[in-house]
């Protein structure tokens, strides 16, 4: 049967909606087996939804449309209710990327009453996340949400130093990744890195709970390593995966949606602004649009479900752009002028892109944070300054509303406030020397300490 045409109004409560029908089979399993019915709703320039929310349903259509509006508590509330009648799976992700530690339980307690269970999970993951402050609060939910989200995992801070490939005959007992026992203020041995893995200049980064390690360089000779490695958590395993097609070094890895993407970097002494993008279930490699411009260890975090980098032009310009990844194009999304010495990194928290540089001059020991609002397209500078040898703000990893920072000294945790990261706790410091890298792993909470301390 052919697919409806055309627009149609929606009724819904006392508003009244167009739309166009191929956008609403697209996107609702409740509105494809309308329109394709055969009934006589197929050729209607009118239907009636009853007992929906129009407020839901206006949260719908503008997320259908390519909006990302940030909610009040009514408006989640009737947009999960829309999701969950009208199988709309977009508005689904939509609330999932914005889940915060104000509306996580309200998301878990609504997605629970109407079977929503990609959103029930993602609201306990994050819940589980900040579970120990907020246990006592919690005492109105159902006790198979609580016992649903203390069934969960936490993610635990995780730190990996730089590492050539090890000596084949040669063990070295300090190539491994740690995590932070915060309970007992400790670094504890993950796992050891295997003998012909880099974390040296390699692009590192975490997807569906898996390590990936793509690409670096074996000692100083800066010789690019061909193999690259995925660490599976759950199965405390290691397995390799097909090399890029264009071997490079300082490159940026990134991961959304079962692909990984490995930005820029360097081959051969040239800056390249290629893009690879690595598609897990068909374990293939294959080039997708070039950055805007070549760049070497850009900045690169999530946001909303969405990728963003800093292209950083020396010595004040940064240039924010979005990685398209359905359409495969790049987008600036704005300009941001400061003095600096160096390169920069950029964290994401709720629809906030937080920029993180050095100071110029006499000020490079200083981190200044400028932050960007996505939804209001609004910079705004944090009202303090940061010093780097304090706590290493260029490893910074957020989980809920802290920021996880580390050096040799310390583990220093900021809470975010909304002018400013303020200082919450220190822990212990990483016993590893030279630059590192961090990331977030839920580790299985069953046999952890057979499996992983040392």
């Amino acid at each position: 049967m052919q697919p409806a045409v055309g627009c149609v109004r929606v009724l819904v409560e006392d508003q009244t909606f167009t739309a166009e029908k191929r956008m609403l089979i697209g996107a609702s399993e409740y509105f494809r087996g309308l329109f394709e019915s055969g009934m006589r709703e197929c050729s209607q320039e009118e239907i009636q939804l009853l007992q929906l929310p129009a407020r839901g349903f206006a949260v719908m259509m503008r997320v259908l449309r390519g909006e990302q509006p940030i909610l009040n508590s009514g408006e989640i509330s009737d947009a999960i209710e829309c999701a969950a009648f009208l199988q709309v799976r977009a508005l689904t992700e939509h609330l999932i990327h914005i889940i915060t530690s104000h509306n996580c339980s309200l998301m878990l307690e609504t997605a629970s009453v109407y079977g929503v269970f990609d959103l029930i999970h993602a609201s306990a993951l994050f819940m589980r996340d900040m579970y120990f402050k907020v246990r006592e609060d919690l005492n109105f939910l159902p006790d198979h949400l609580l016992d649903y989200i203390e069934s969960l995992s936490p993610s635990t801070f995780v730190a990996v130093a730089t590492h050539s490939p090890s000596d084949q005959y040669l063990d070295d007992h300090s190539r491994t990744i740690c995590y932070l026992d915060e309970a007992e203020n400790i670094w504890r041995t993950l796992t050891s890195l295997p003998k012909q893995a880099s974390t040296s200049l390699a692009g590192i980064a975490v997807m569906d709970n898996n390590l990936y390690i793509v690409g670096g360089v074996d000692g100083l000779s800066k010789r690019v390593v061909k193999l690259n490695f995925c660490y599976n958590t759950e199965r405390n395993s290691w397995s390799e995966f097909p090399s890029l097609q264009h071997l490079r070094h300082s490159l940026t890895l990134t991961g959304q949606d079962g692909c990984l993407f490995a930005m820029g970097g360097m081959c051969k002494n040239s800056v390249l602004s290629t893009v690879e993008k690595y598609q897990v279930a068909s374990n293939t490699w294959s080039f997708a649009a070039c950055l805007p411009r070549p760049g070497e260890g850009i900045a690169c975090a999530r946001a909303m479900g969405r990728i963003f980098v800093c292209l950083w032009l020396p010595m004040d310009t940064t240039d924010i752009y979005e990685y398209k990844t359905h359409r495969d194009e790049w987008l600036l999304v704005t300009t941001l002028r400061r003095q600096q010495s160096y390169g920069h990194c950029m964290v994401a928290h709720t629809d906030n892109l937080y920029v993180i540089r050095n100071g110029p001059a006499d000020d490079f020991l200083r981190c200044f944070i400028d932050c960007f609002n996505l939804t209001t397209q609004e910079w705004m500078s944090l009202s303090s300054y940061y010093v780097n040898s304090k706590g290493a703000l260029f490893t910074a990893t957020i989980r809920c509303d802290n920021v996880f920072t580390v050096n040799r000294s310390l583990t220093l945790v900021y809470n975010i406030e909304k002018d400013r990261w303020k200082p919450a706790k220190e822990g212990a410091g990483f016993p590893r020397s030279g630059s590192m890298h961090t990331f977030l792993l839920r580790l299985p909470s069953r046999g952890l300490a057979a499996r992983y301390q040392n």
